[in-house]
């Protein structure tokens, strides 16, 4: 039962919010849709599941699963041995093994100085990964610095900041993101990796984790379903835009130096699938935000006037979603741009012709992944505008 919250004004705000009078025939509709769509769901997660078979991993290619944490007990700049010119300066750094089989030990490593030089002091935190097939005295060497603590620091203040403002929402959405974050490591990941259909395994991922975000941040509403449904129709859109757009643009997928190594060691892999994949599962977190945030806007319209139409409804959420776009794509573009700020100097250094570097591999990826995840993002504004404006109650009474 809905708990009354001071005036009849309110109760109806409250009503209206959570689709006490929506229509029957209405509701049984929507929830037959997501029913519906949540069977298909269902279904593709269980044909493409991860086997669990044992992967090959990487370690033919010099790269080492043991990582232990360890910290710096000593430095000192020596000269160099075995170097073909004289004078070359070494930085022997001593460490000590605080986790591991040889916990408790120590070990060294000696770094050619360099600008790219680990500047490490005593006391400092790092991880070391172990080789245990190296000679003896070279099987730990250092990684990076150890930042956990510092992540663990911000996760804590980011979920406290959340939670401080949101309340229970606020909990809500972490046990969200949670969920968000499981369903691509335990589910979308391990399928590609087994050689699943990137694209559908993309799909069905971002499917799920709809689903399962929407529903734990925002309540099995009415609400929450037109921003779902809202939100499906979005990504089926983005996805048939990004194999039409991949396809014509005849990415191969191979323009990073990680894609190169993730197909030697997973030849199973297609990296043009992993494309269209990233793209989908890119725009899921812009799209939900938008058919959220229209679906709730026009909640709200008819809760503040009730006598407006449903047309009325649809052209005020839409001049919202508007203004929502227009800030949004704007965001998206920039967010792709600083993932690839250190491609876009080298291309800037490169003085290419703008022809050129636009029709690069590198750069035409990141161009196709904000273009078409911007237009699904757009897509998502009338879809879910028109949804909320058809779901929302009729009006019963007049405005006070």
């Amino acid at each position: 039962m809905l708990a009354r919250v001071g005036s009849g004004r309110q109760t109806r705000v409250v009503a209206h919010r959570y689709g006490r009078h929506v229509p029957t025939r209405t509701k049984r509709i929507l929830v037959g849709l997501a029913v519906a769509f949540a069977v298909g769901t269902a279904i593709g997660i269980v044909l493409l599941r991860p086997t669990g078979e044992p992967r090959a991993g990487l370690r033919g290619l010099g790269f080492v699963s043991e990582v232990y944490s360890g910290r710096v007990i000593g430095v000192e700049d020596i000269s160099c041995e075995g170097q073909p010119e004289p004078g070359v300066m070494c930085r022997r750094v001593a460490f000590s093994i605080e986790e591991g089989p040889d916990s408790g030990g120590t070990a060294a490593q000696e770094f050619v100085q360099t600008p790219s030089t680990p500047d490490l002091a005593e006391g400092d935190r790092v991880l070391l990964a172990r080789d245990p097939q190296a000679p003896p005295g070279f099987q730990y060497r250092f990684v990076d610095r150890d930042r956990g603590w510092l992540l663990f620091g911000l996760a804590i203040a980011f979920a406290l900041t959340v939670v401080a403002l949101g309340r229970l929402r606020g909990l809500t959405a972490l046990a969200g993101l949670a969920v968000s974050i499981g369903v691509l490591l335990w589910f979308v990941l391990p399928a590609v990796l087994d050689g699943r259909n990137p694209l559908a395994v993309a799909v069905v991922g971002s499917a799920a984790i709809a689903f399962l975000a929407l529903y734990l941040a925002h309540g099995f509403t009415t609400m929450t379903t037109v921003a779902l449904l809202g939100t499906l129709g979005a990504l089926a859109l983005t996805a048939g835009l990004a194999s039409l757009a991949v396809e014509l643009a005849e990415l191969s997928g191979f323009a990073s130096e990680e894609a190169v190594v993730v197909q030697i060691g997973a030849a199973r892999i297609d990296l043009a699938g992993i494309i269209l994949g990233g793209v989908v599962i890119g725009a899921l977190g812009a799209i939900d935000d938008m058919t959220v945030t229209q679906a709730s806007a026009v909640w709200e319209l008819r809760a503040a006037n009730p006598r407006t139409s449903r047309r009325s409804l649809a052209a005020a959420g839409l001049r919202i979603g508007r203004d929502h776009v227009a800030s949004t794509v704007n965001t998206l573009a920039l967010a792709y741009a600083g993932a690839s700020m250190p491609v876009l100097l080298l291309l800037v250094l490169s003085r290419q012709p703008l022809t050129g570097v636009i029709s690069g591999e590198v750069l035409a990826t990141e161009i196709i992944r904000t273009l078409v995840g911007s237009i699904g993002l757009v897509a998502a504004v009338p879809l879910t505008t028109w949804l909320a404006a058809a779901a929302v109650p009729a009006s019963r009474r007049p405005a006070e």
